[in-house]
């Protein structure tokens, strides 16, 4: 059985985890709406991997006898100026997330919950590689500039 508080806490994760699918979804309709169906794509796969990572506490907590309780999702932002002002807020998106989970791992070793602080393990590797993701398209849409096309040919093959 979890304790209270750490339950509580990844509770609200998987909310936060949620919401970022819902922010990558929103992205991808912005994308797909000016007519750049990579990078739409790369969102929509964002968004896949944000809900994979809400079972994944979900699956954790049900396992642990925690009673879940969604809450509710804020409705994300749906206009962007431009490519690079879209990746600019997915990466200062994912910088704050890692502070979420750093902050689920302070709870967890003040807890002595070493169970939910294994799990967390694969959240800070995984906000490592979603850091880096986001920030590395953030840089190559800077330099892209105007002319979007060949990198949103790459990203369409990911």
């Amino acid at each position: 059985m979890i304790g209270k508080r750490m339950g509580d806490a990844l509770n609200e994760q998987v909310k936060w985890e949620l919401y970022s699918a819902y922010l990558y979804l929103s992205m991808a309709a912005y994308f797909e709406s000016v007519h750049l169906p990579g990078f739409a794509h790369w969102m929509k796969k964002q968004a896949q991997e944000e809900a994979g990572h809400a079972m994944k506490i979900f699956d954790y907590l049900a396992s642990h006898d925690y009673r879940i309780r969604l809450l509710p999702i804020d409705a994300p932002p749906g206009d962007w100026s431009s490519a690079e002002e879209v990746f600019a807020e997915t990466y200062k998106h994912e910088q704050r997330v890692t502070g979420l989970i750093n902050d689920l791992v302070r709870i967890s070793e003040e807890e002595n919950d070493n169970d939910a602080r294994e799990m967390l393990r694969w959240f800070e590797k995984e906000q490592e590689e979603e850091e880096e993701g986001a920030e590395s398209v953030l840089t190559k849409t800077r330099a892209a500039g105007e002319s979007l096309q060949s990198l949103d040919r790459e990203l369409a093959g990911r």
